[in-house]
């Protein structure tokens, strides 16, 4: 009996000592999801995929734009093309300093306001190059086919930083991998082709529908520190809501914020808030047990900051924190 009765209470140690994660979202057939404008569409996450263009992305991944800025070219991109050497020896690409990639979402282009937004903060701050990914060609087509050829466009990014890496000697330990919404996962599928070794790899509010049990979705080892902006993840959000990273941070409880009305409005603010913290580096999240501490915003663990740019950044578990209704937030 007493044998029993340590087994139990060491199992209920386990359980409480383990973070639980959020039960993930399940859809309906039909749902609203925005574009890089915020204006929404309809889909039908059952459609019959494109394969003719999932056969063609498989072919050729790399069909992407690479749009690089400096402080030598705060406004005018410079084109870099994978296994075009004189792309990047004749720009302005400094391997000797960090890199940053910030990747788009859905039915969105290099003209989404979080590219401008995520880049000035980086540029305002430290010298870096940074590397907007336009990949308008599988972005524009159906959801349902986007979804499914985000690994082969994610690898055509992890051989485009595996070419950098060659070219310019530019360190994977100096890589910083952004991804908003879909392009969350799709910068996780990018890590995963160079081995883990991106210093870090941030998934902005990752998309939730059709990634609950997706294998391709964003994860822990896709890169040396992978970090989770939630935002947006409450009942039919347009987040997955559950954990993805080495740390989780779920910006008041995770699901709607503070000065948004509408689920556009809640997905953004990853991205919004994500830009604040590279510039003021201010926001706290604090470790909780369980997502039910970060509901009831009832966590008092240990402390480890949002965002930010810092390249050797650690940490691990759920986080909870609040926030102000408008910028900096």
């Amino acid at each position: 009996m007493r044998l029993i009765f340590l087994v139990a209470l060491s199992f209920t140690a386990y359980v409480t000592a383990v973070p639980m994660l959020q039960e993930e979202t399940t859809y309906p057939r039909f749902i609203e999801f925005p574009d890089g404008d915020g204006v929404m569409h309809t889909v039908d996450l059952e459609a019959e995929p494109d394969m003719k263009l999932l056969e063609e992305i498989n072919r050729n991944p790399a069909n992407n734009r690479y749009l690089l800025y400096t402080r030598r070219n705060r406004r005018n991109a410079q084109t870099l093309v994978i296994n075009n050497a004189n792309s990047v020896t004749s720009s302005h690409f400094n391997g000797r300093v960090p890199t940053v990639v910030v990747v788009h979402g859905w039915l969105s282009n290099q003209k989404s306001s979080l590219n401008d937004v995520i880049r000035d903060a980086y540029l305002a701050k430290s010298d870096v190059n940074v590397i907007i990914m336009e990949w308008r060609r599988l972005a524009t087509s159906d959801y349902a086919t986007a979804v499914r050829g985000v690994p082969a466009v994610g690898r055509g990014l992890g051989q485009f930083l595996a070419f950098l890496n060659r070219v310019a000697g530019a360190p994977y330990n100096t890589m910083h991998l952004i991804g908003f919404s879909l392009g969350a996962h799709l910068v996780g599928n990018a890590g995963r082709e160079i081995g883990g070794r991106a210093a870090r790899v941030t998934g902005l509010d990752p998309a939730g529908p059709l990634w609950s049990n997706n294998s391709n979705r964003l994860r822990a080892s896709d890169g040396v520190y992978v970090e989770g902006i939630h935002t947006d993840g409450g009942t039919a959000g347009l987040g997955i809501g559950a954990a993805c990273g080495n740390a989780d941070f779920f910006p008041n409880g995770g699901k709607s914020q503070p000065g948004c009305g509408t689920g556009i409005c809640d997905h953004n603010r990853s991205w919004e808030l994500f830009a604040a913290t590279v510039t003021y580096n201010h926001l706290v999240g604090v470790r909780c047990n369980n997502m039910n501490q970060v509901n009831s915003n009832s966590c008092s663990g240990s402390r480890l900051n949002m965002g930010n740019d810092i390249l050797n950044k650690s940490g691990s578990g759920l986080y909870r924190l609040n926030t102000g209704r408008r910028h900096p937030f």
